[in-house]
């Protein structure tokens, strides 16, 4: 169908490159595959897609090496990463290097096709673009939801998709506390289940970015609830 979303697999394991285009295939996307980070560049480079899924450990270039070359030409393309490494580091390196979303290995089909759907709605273009939307003010945090830029006391903070997507949501909904699965349904589509760590991940990340030492703490923690943002 003319409207298919084209996604990019990237991943040295044929079995899973394979099968994985398969099963997206019967998703109604269309598929390009890739074993290795140079190959993916490539066929980016030749024609643009719409999502890129990048397995982290590849021969030559790997997955974070694309995500930082895209990145630092301005591609702004949505990047789901698959890792074996299930360390909190490893994750976080993958974000760093500019990914939107990680998915730990072995994973649930249903899992990764929510996390694209999400990724690809985040990624459509908004009606009445040219209406600008008003700033969002919490303490000395300003969001700009239009130009999806954020600053902090003055200074301006580079967030991914996914981060600026959840800091924006805890902003609009400041002094109020989410719970988990309000901001998994509301970010992912898809509550992940109270074993999951995915969104403790991003809030980690977003205090590291928003709250270097010395400044006063944005994101508060509900024990046993959710998060709310709320400077103390």
């Amino acid at each position: 169908m003319s409207s298919a979303r084209t996604v990019l697999i990237a991943d040295d394991d044929r079995a899973i490159r394979e099968s994985l285009e398969r099963a997206l295939q019967l998703e109604g996307y269309r598929t390009r595959t890739a074993a290795d980070g140079v190959e993916a560049l490539a066929a980016v480079h030749a024609d643009p897609v719409d999502l890129l899924i990048l397995d982290v450990m590849m021969p030559g270039v790997d997955g974070l090496g694309v995500c930082q070359v895209l990145r630092a030409e301005g591609d702004r393309t949505p990047i789901l990463m698959l890792t074996a490494r299930v360390e909190t580091p490893d994750r976080v390196a993958g974000l760093d290097a500019g990914a939107d979303d990680y998915l730990p290995k072995p994973f649930d089909l249903d899992e990764l096709l929510a996390r694209m759907r999400a990724l690809l709605r985040r990624a459509a273009p908004t009606t009445g673009e040219g209406a600008a939307e008003p700033l969002i003010q919490v303490g000395d945090l300003r969001i700009d939801p239009g130009a999806r830029r954020v600053w902090r006391a003055g200074r301006e903070v580079e967030l991914s998709k996914t981060e600026f997507d959840l800091l924006e949501l805890l902003a609009r909904n400041a002094g109020i506390v989410l719970d988990h699965a309000t901001i998994y349904d509301r970010i992912w589509g898809y509550d992940f289940g109270p074993e999951s760590k995915n969104l403790a991940v991003y809030i980690s990340y977003l205090r590291r970015k928003l709250e270097p030492q010395g400044t006063t703490p944005l994101i508060q923690t509900v024990r046993g609830v959710g998060y709310t943002l709320r400077p103390k």
